[in-house]
């Protein structure tokens, strides 16, 4: 069995500003969406966003991540201009409410994300690694903007489960070092790896690869490791129940995740996940 691990620090360059993390990293996120898998609908319109970005600053997030689109399997994606006309005003809203607030976009796209980040976001999460638009790479590498780089196959509205892979870690290793050389050839210097749990994986496959971050960590050990699993089917299906029941699964799979070498922890659930990290720290400190 691995070990508990001892949390590796990592700077962020935003804005020209560099930010350095010596704990776990909360990512709340605010889906400004009518579809999502969890929370589809509850955050449309300007006083509902303002409710949600005040509770993700309120409750403790390092990161707010906003996104306008679903990404759950069968989602249908929408045009970039479509969704640039959606995430711009939310950038704009939350960044005039937090103006010192770390903000990141979910999005796959390179007009949206090049419109977001001129309307105040700072950095970019694709759930594609650039593979639905080919300009996505060269986007980033203009705006210098840190880059979140997520491993999956195949389009929302195709996605399912895949049960081709012979070695999941093996997969998801070489799909990040293409895209790592790549990236790193055109000047992007800030890049965070999401091995993209639930993504075009099997139930095993999830939870083969959560098995392995230690290994992946160790393979990119210069790139800090976010894992999003925040109410995710690899424990609703597991459990035989829905997204709204799978909190304290989710809870235990983000300080499992941390002990194994994650940095980051994308969450819906941004009191909890702050307490538990708080948790965390303090079991380290008192080793």
């Amino acid at each position: 069995m691995y070990k508990d691990t001892t949390f590796s620090a990592f700077t962020i360059c935003c804005r020209k500003k560099n930010y350095s993390f010596t704990r776990p990293v909360v990512m709340g996120i605010l889906n400004a969406t009518p579809d999502s898998f969890y929370d589809g609908g509850r955050y449309l319109g300007a006083a509902a966003i303002e409710a949600r970005a005040r509770q993700i600053v309120e409750e403790g997030a390092d990161i707010i991540d906003i996104g306008v689109v679903s990404s759950r399997p069968g989602a249908l994606l929408l045009s970039p201009e479509e969704e640039a006309q959606r995430l711009v005003p939310v950038v704009e809203q939350v960044r005039q409410l937090y103006p010192e607030a770390l903000i990141s976009v979910d999005t796959c796209f390179s007009l949206p994300a090049r419109m977001a980040v001129q309307a105040g976001a700072d950095i970019i999460n694709d759930i594609s690694g650039g593979q639905f638009d080919e300009a996505m790479f060269e986007t980033v590498a203009q705006l210098q903007v840190p880059y979140i780089l997520m491993h999956t196959q195949g389009t929302p509205d195709h996605m399912q489960d895949n049960p081709h892979y012979e070695d999941i870690l093996q997969d998801v290793a070489l799909y990040f070092s293409e895209r790592v050389d790549k990236l790193h050839r055109l000047g992007v210097c800030d890049i965070i790896l999401d091995p993209g749990f639930g993504f075009a994986k099997t139930l095993d496959d999830n939870y083969r690869l959560f098995n392995r971050l230690p290994q992946l960590q160790q393979l990119f050990p210069q790139l800090p490791l976010l894992v999003a699993l925040s109410r995710k089917s690899m424990m609703y299906r597991l459990l035989g129940t829905t997204p709204q029941e799978v909190l304290p699964a989710t809870l235990a799979l983000d300080i499992l995740a941390i002990n194994q070498g994650a940095q980051l922890i994308r969450v819906h659930d941004v009191k909890e996940a702050v307490q538990s990290v708080n948790v965390w720290m303090k079991l380290q400190q008192c080793k």
